[in-house]
């Protein structure tokens, strides 16, 4: 049977009142109390009902993280970053998996919120009306990380997409090239959106063409990647470049170009996204644009803390600094 809080006040010979003090760091018991207190919890074995403190309390100190691939680099980062913050303001984290599935999410939301977390933080793909109309209802605060909302309704951390995607064309562009493929992620997504307008903005203002065929649509795994280069090479304007919006796909695209015999960058340069670990594993080593993904973790938790402590908020959607890194798939 689990040990409940009057087994400990009866072992101790105190009330719940002052067992509940103890437990709590109220300094108002006097330390031959407390210590008749702890010996009695240790004895015992005792482990406080977060949810029922939380009942009493309306907070259980425990925040929900919903990601969509657990497994994924990117996102472990991200869950790091949010953990390590949490932490330190003495925050516990239930994390689940969302497979970036809408039901699925929907339904994580609301467990979440049944489990009486005191705050959600969430990362996913396409933010519908669905999403919002769940984040607006819901009884506690909610930070997106790394995940954009097309209202801008959302408390949310992100860096700049469009302008990094716009960088990264434009130096490809800078170093010659005439046709730049681009393999995205899903393009029902406000994030990959903004990507295609940078990749977009950068062909405009050098003056040269977009081309549609030119576009290949992944899905953020190494196989689109590779799969992307193959189509995008057997079309009449052949790339010179290509840039990616992942590192995973990145590795697929320059794997799927050296099992076809291309040398990268001489062949062809590769600039990938988010700066992964991946990133300087694979030879040539990568060119990309470096994502922080351990701080949109961390400020996506304090921002957090901020809204559960009613604390003042200056910008409730913040934009991280990002830059581009060149290794070794560029000229």
């Amino acid at each position: 049977m689990n040990v409940t809080i009057y087994d400990v006040a009866r072992e101790a010979n105190v009330s719940m009142a002052t067992v509940s003090r103890v437990v709590n760091g109220n300094p108002n018991v006097k330390p031959a109390t407390r210590n008749k207190v702890l010996n009695a919890i240790e004895q015992l074995g005792y482990r406080p009902n977060a949810v029922a403190r939380g009942l009493a309390s309306k907070k259980t100190t425990t925040v929900g993280v919903i990601i969509p691939d657990i497994a994924s680099i990117f996102f472990a980062e991200l869950a790091r970053g949010i953990e390590d913050i949490a932490t330190m303001y003495k925050y516990n984290m239930i994390l689940s998996n969302s497979d970036q599935n809408k039901n699925k999410e929907l339904h994580l939301i609301n467990t979440m919120l049944g489990k009486q977390v005191d705050g959600i933080i969430f990362m996913g793909g396409d933010i519908t009306e669905d999403h919002i109309k769940e984040f607006q209802s819901a009884p506690v605060p909610v930070v997106l990380a790394a995940t954009l909302d097309p209202t801008n309704t959302i408390p949310s951390v992100n860096i700049n997409y469009e302008q990094a995607a716009f960088e990264a064309v434009s130096k490809l562009i800078e170093n010659g090239n005439d046709q730049i493929g681009f393999v995205s992620g899903p393009l029902d997504t406000e994030m990959n959106n903004q990507k295609v307008d940078g990749y977009k903005r950068a062909l405009r203002e050098a003056g040269k063409e977009f081309e549609e065929e030119l576009i290949f649509r992944g899905d953020y795994t190494y196989q689109s990647g590779h799969d992307g280069f193959s189509e995008l090479v057997n079309h009449n304007k052949k790339p010179s470049a290509i840039f990616v919006a992942s590192d995973e796909m990145a590795l697929g695209v320059v794997h799927g170009a050296q099992d076809q015999g291309y040398k990268v960058p001489d062949d062809i340069e590769i600039i990938g996204f988010d700066n992964t670990r991946l990133a300087t594993m694979v030879r040539p080593t990568l060119s990309t644009v470096i994502q922080p993904m351990y701080d949109i973790g961390a400020v996506s938790m304090r921002l957090l803390t901020k809204f559960m402590n009613k604390e003042a908020v200056e910008d409730q959607n913040v934009i991280l600094p990002h830059r581009l890194i060149e290794r070794n798939s560029t000229k």
